[in-house]
């Protein structure tokens, strides 16, 4: 499994690609972490051509989200609004109990604001 700085339901823009989909902005759908592709709302499509199957199903031709590779896209900081990279911090966390855990959180290399 490799590494993917994206998640599911991170807001992201795509960086490189073809002209269409170049600087659109979108919600990640999901995340292929073995392929490292991505699949983000309203970015990348394809078009289906689609025979009737049975009497009830219509045929015709229908356009489908496709994935993108997670390296062209980047993470959207929620307090800066704009394209960042992605590093990460320890913090240490209580619970309710009052034992101490150590928990990874995703920072914004330009602002250092949380981004999870």
């Amino acid at each position: 499994m490799n590494k993917v700085h994206v998640r599911s339901k991170d807001q992201v823009v795509v960086i490189s690609g073809p002209e269409g989909i170049k600087g659109k902005q979108g919600k990640v759908l999901s995340v292929d972490t073995k392929n490292g592709r991505v699949v983000v709302e309203g970015v990348a499509y394809i078009t289906k051509h689609q025979k009737s199957r049975r009497q009830g199903q219509p045929g015709g031709i229908f356009q489908k989200e496709r994935s993108i590779d997670a390296s062209n896209v980047m993470v959207i900081c929620p307090k800066c609004g704009k394209g960042t990279r992605v590093s990460h911090r320890i913090m240490e966390v209580t619970r309710d109990d009052g034992t101490k855990k150590m928990k990874s959180v995703r920072v914004c290399k330009r602002c250092q604001a949380d981004i999870d």
